[in-house]
């Protein structure tokens, strides 16, 4: 009897050994992160990866280029993402109002990152900045400054290229032309930079820079990054040329400063890793996750004292306007009536 005790003792013992390697096993699995994300694999996997190397906090990645907001509605209490990751304001500000994203209140995020770009409730924070910038003709425009207000200028009338007014950045703007001067200026003002236009909104930023090169217009309306983008491009070379072919002009470096997007995160409503979670964010808005990320994207990092990446910092020096970006985004849906009002996308004979 006794034997049989000690042995059943021993079997038990075993079971919780084995139990105990299985838990911890369970434990290790658990610290990953998951998240969601409108940026492409290039753009974010070099911060994971140091992250991970920091961190061994594993990191997995859905990406999309759209529809993540609803399938995580749509997963509900069950959904494995804890993270998710985008660009434009109108993006995060839609994250949240689809109620998929919880607040975070974190010292060291907040200290990271700036009161204006990020939102004041704690549900989205901005990771980069993207100024939206003017490429002018280095052969045909000899002035070097520039406000977005003079693009209605009727002396600009016929050399000016954009695309789709509808577009989440010329939207952005647009709304911050609102958050500014009013909704009546600013329609006045887009009617005139529409009559200024000198084809039908089209094509992306870069197809923007290339009717400078052309000589279909003398101005064009981009983010910045795309210069970069354009002077890298070894595998279409043509690209390179349109961007030798325009000077960037920073619009109101003199005045309020320069219109700048983000891109961003938000914490998913049911994040199973919500503390790993809390640590990429740490990370990303930390020093060597803004420099790093700053270095990859050509984007504008939102830590004070970060330096930009070399490509971005050729650009030339810019005053980013301070205005809160919540602010610019509660004028988002007023700044898309406007667009249709106007007829800005039936370009300027209509």
């Amino acid at each position: 009897m006794k034997f049989r005790t000690i042995r059943q003792a021993t079997r038990i013992a075993a079971v919780s050994i084995i139990s105990s390697v299985a838990l911890g096993s369970a434990a290790q699995a658990a610290e990953e992160v998951n998240i969601y994300s409108y940026r492409q694999p290039v753009l974010i996997e070099p911060m994971l990866k140091e992250f991970t190397k920091k961190t061994g906090i594993k990191t997995n990645v859905i990406y999309a280029k759209k529809g993540l907001a609803e399938r995580i509605k749509a997963e509900g209490a069950n959904s494995p993402a804890d993270l998710i990751f985008t660009v434009d304001i109108g993006r995060l500000t839609s994250a949240k109002e689809a109620g998929v994203t919880q607040a975070v209140k974190n010292d060291k995020v907040n200290t990271n990152i700036p009161a204006n770009l990020r939102d004041p409730a704690g549900h989205w924070f901005g990771l980069t900045e993207r100024a939206r910038v003017i490429l002018a003709s280095k052969d045909r425009v000899k002035q070097d400054t520039i406000t977005y207000e003079e693009l209605s200028d009727p002396k600009w009338k016929g050399k000016i290229c954009t695309r789709d007014g509808q577009h989440v950045y010329n939207i952005a703007m647009i709304a911050s032309m609102i958050a500014h001067h009013g909704e009546k200026k600013t329609e006045e003002w887009l009617n005139g930079v529409k009559n200024n236009l000198a084809r039908k909104p089209a094509g992306n930023d870069r197809a923007q820079a290339k009717g400078v090169y052309s000589g279909e217009c003398d101005l064009a309306v981009a983010n910045h990054y795309y210069m970069a983008l354009m002077m890298t491009n070894d595998k279409k070379p043509d690209q390179k040329e349109w961007a030798k072919s325009v000077k960037v002009l920073w619009p109101n470096t003199d005045g309020r400063g320069v219109h700048v997007n983000l891109s961003g995160m938000a914490m998913a409503k049911n994040a199973p890793n919500k503390d790993n979670a809390i640590k990429l964010m740490e990370f990303l808005s930390s020093d060597d996750g803004q420099k790093l990320y700053a270095q990859v994207n050509n984007e504008y990092p939102v830590k004070a004292g970060v330096p930009a990446g070399k490509i971005a910092e050729s650009l030339g020096k810019f005053k980013p306007d301070p205005l809160s970006i919540d602010k610019i985004a509660a004028q988002r849906k007023k700044a898309s009536e406007l667009v249709d009002k106007v007829g800005y996308n039936n370009g300027p004979s209509s």
